[in-house]
Parts: structure tokens; C-alpha cells; sequence
């Protein structure tokens, strides 16, 4: 990999300076970047709220800096020492500490661990892969997790919160694609026609909701996919149908969960935690192959509708971090 790494790429890297958090397009070579056995020629990624987070501050995302953002990469093996992977390979990492603790997505080429590295499966592309990216990686193993735990299409309805966004988006068109019956909640009244062509059943606007106050309310959930915690995941276990399950995958409302045991003693109740970067390899191959499969949303022409180029990345940030944005944002690479 010797010639590799002396490679000069463009990357969207963030540093620490007084005390400040600030991220910028630069160049650097190959060689600088985190070590890993497999360099890949990087064709896409995408933009998730944590992505946000960790490029501009507001969140503890990065352990160091500088370092390269970006938790998603496709593209291609451009070279190798792990044996399981030959140059030209269609590959994929989502998570596994890119743009935490090693050097991200966000360049012309990522180097990683071949552990880390997933082949695309037939069905998906690199760039359908990162319209999925850790958006749909999450809300498919959220998705496989309930399954695991009793969910099917017969038990009643499933609630997905903050169905806009990236997660939440996907995993209302995927659940409706295997036959359940989805009520999206969503604090965005003008984008219940999106969600309608999602194929959500039911659309709840969350500051409209009676939430109640009592440790046990109206059962109604089968299960759940809950993007936001705070007073939206309480009053979700509250109103769990029995042997329900919910999968807390976000705090986009608050980290807090204040709650009982009543619903985990009386009705059953799961509470599933959902972590992304750290699933064992075996479970994210079964995941993938589904997100590929029966899983694959029908309607991603819908939710991927924006494609940004690598040096449009730090104008866009602000729009995650303030709720605005709907479905998902590919990055080219190579722009």
C-alpha cells in the first residue's frame, strides 16, 4: 500500500482550536489517516444527526482531533491485507467508530479494519447503500431486534417517532413494506402527505397528543421505534399492548427517561437499546442482506432526495442540528 499512502486526497476533516470545534475541507495524505488493512476508494457516504453532532460541537462525538468526519462510507476495495476482500470489491462500513475514534467517511478513500467491512449484497449499490447508510442499518436492526422479540404484522400496530427523519423515515416505509400497520408521530403537520406515501397508516401530531400521566394507559402498541426518548419514550411504555416491545435508538428530545416498572411487570413490556456502531459482525451480514431483501425500502427515491458534494458538507450541518431536514442526504465523494 506503499504508493497508497502517499496519496493526496480531499477530506472533511475537524479540529479542536481554542477551545472550539471546527470543521473544514482539506487535504492529506493517505498515510495520515487512522491505520486499517483495507484502503477504500470511497464513492459515497451520507449525513445522520450524529454526524452533525460530532462536526460541529454540539455533541461529545469525537474522542480526538483532528480527525476525519463521517460514520458511512461505499465505494470499492482499492487494496487489501485482509484475504477476504480483493481490489474492486463493492464495500461498505457503517459505524464501528468512523468519525469517533478513527478517521471517518468524509475523503476520497477511508482506511479501516477488514472487520468493519461489509460486502454490498446484490440488490444494493453504493450509492442506494448510503441512501441507507447508518439511518437504515439502525432502523433494520431495530426492526430485526422486535422481530426476535415477537413482533409480526398480526399483533396490532407499531408507533415510529420522529418519522421524518432519517431513521424514522425508513423504518415507516420498511414496516409498512412487511405488512404492519405503522402510526408515524411526527411534531412536522406539514409533512403528513410525505409520510402518507411512506406508507404510514395513522398520522399523530406529537404536540397534539394526550400523553397522560398514569403509570398505565390505554394499551395500543405492539411495538415501537422510538427516535426522540424524554416524555415520548414514557409515555410509549406506558401505552405498550402486553409482550410489546419498543427499540430506543435516539434522544433527539432528551437523554431522560422517566418512567415506572408498571409497564415491564403488568403488560410485559421490552425495551429494546439499539447501538449501531457495536453489532457483532455476524448480526450486521444478516442485517445487510435484509436491507437488501425484504427490508429495502420501496420508496428511497423518496427519502433520498438530496445529493451533496464533499465541499457542501459544512453548510448543511446547521440544518440537522435545528430539525429541518427530512429523509436523507447522500454525500459524492468524488465532487
Amino acid at each position: 500500500m506503499t504508493e497508497l499512502e502517499e496519496r493526496t486526497l480531499r477530506a472533511y476533516r475537524v479540529h479542536r482550536e481554542d477551545k472550539k470545534v471546527r470543521g473544514r475541507l482539506e487535504e492529506v495524505k493517505l498515510g495520515e489517516l487512522s491505520e486499517g488493512d483495507v484502503v477504500i476508494r470511497a464513492r459515497y457516504s451520507s449525513v445522520n444527526y450524529k454526524d452533525a453532532l460530532a462536526a460541529t460541537g454540539a455533541g461529545r462525538i469525537m474522542r480526538h482531533f483532528p480527525l476525519v468526519a463521517g460514520i458511512d462510507v461505499a465505494g470499492e476495495v482499492a487494496a487489501s491485507g485482509d484475504d477476504r476482500f480483493s481490489p474492486g470489491d463493492p464495500v461498505l462500513v457503517t459505524g464501528c467508530g468512523l468519525g469517533e475514534d478513527h478517521d471517518g467517511g468524509y475523503a476520497e478513500y477511508a482506511r479501516v479494519r477488514g472487520d468493519w467491512v461489509i460486502p454490498i449484497p446484490e440488490g444494493l449499490d453504493p450509492f442506494h447503500a448510503m441512501c441507507l447508510g447508518t439511518a437504515g442499518f439502525t432502523a433494520g436492526l431495530a426492526i430485526v431486534r422486535l422481530e426476535h422479540n415477537g413482533l409480526s404484522p398480526d399483533k396490532g400496530p407499531v408507533a415510529v417517532t420522529g418519522a421524518t427523519g432519517g431513521v424514522g423515515s425508513l423504518a415507516v416505509n420498511m414496516l409498512s413494506g412487511l405488512g404492519y400497520k405503522v402510526s408515524a408521530v411526527t411534531g412536522k403537520k406539514e409533512a403528513s402527505d410525505f409520510l402518507e406515501e411512506l406508507g404510514a397508516s395513522e398520522i399523530l401530531i406529537r404536540g397534539e397528543l394526550d400523553m397522560g400521566s398514569r403509570p398505565l394507559e390505554k394499551a395500543t402498541w405492539a411495538g415501537a421505534i422510538d427516535n426522540l426518548g424524554g416524555e415520548t419514550l414514557t409515555w410509549l411504555t406506558r401505552t405498550m399492548d402486553w409482550w410489546g416491545s419498543i427499540a430506543s435508538i435516539g434522544l433527539a428530545e432528551s437523554h431522560e427517561l422517566n418512567t415506572t416498572v408498571m409497564p415491564f411487570i403488568l403488560r410485559g413490556v421490552n425495551l429494546l437499546g439499539i447501538n449501531s456502531v457495536a453489532t457483532p459482525r455476524a448480526l450486521r451480514l444478516r442485517v445487510w442482506e435484509r436491507l437488501a431483501t425484504d427490508l429495502k425500502p420501496s420508496r428511497l427515491d423518496l427519502i433520498g432526495t438530496r445529493t451533496v458534494a464533499l465541499s457542501e458538507l459544512g453548510d448543511i450541518f446547521p440544518d440537522y442540528l435545528e430539525g429541518k431536514v427530512k429523509g436523507r442526504t447522500v454525500v459524492d465523494l468524488q465532487r
